[in-house]
């Protein structure tokens, strides 16, 4: 399988396992909600959890991999927001803390390119 046969299916992991974990530990998801959002902080966990798992299901399949990229770039957009939420309620967290919070923000970058690579890729295919 060639590099461009697998990112697709790579993505799609780490979006199936980030949704998975909003499930399973839903807690400090919650923490990461910005508090203008309407409806409790455990629906939006949930929300972006189905939504990552959606978004998984869409770049494992062949037919729907360059729309689900190209959401799936847009939800990294999207849940930034989140990340910065986080960073900035870790601050005075010991430093290995603060630092996976701080890592976080400039991650957000490479994960866009990423999705859009991947759509990208699946231009003309079907």
């Amino acid at each position: 399988m060639s590099r461009s046969e697998r990112s697709p299916l790579l993505l799609a992991g780490l979006l199936a396992a980030a949704g998975v974990a909003h499930f399973a530990a839903p807690r400090p998801f919650d923490a990461t909600i910005p508090r203008g959002l309407p409806g409790t902080p455990r629906t939006w966990t949930y929300a972006s959890g189905a939504a990552e798992l959606a978004l998984a299901a869409g770049l494992a399949l062949p037919r729907t991999r360059k729309a689900a990229a190209l959401a799936t770039a847009a939800f990294f957009v999207g849940v930034f927001p989140a990340n910065v939420k986080m960073a900035a309620d870790w601050r005075h967290r010991p430093a290995p803390q603060k630092a996976a919070a701080f890592g976080r923000l400039p991650l957000q970058l490479p994960l866009v390119l990423w999705a859009r690579g991947v759509a990208r890729n699946a231009e003309g295919r079907s």
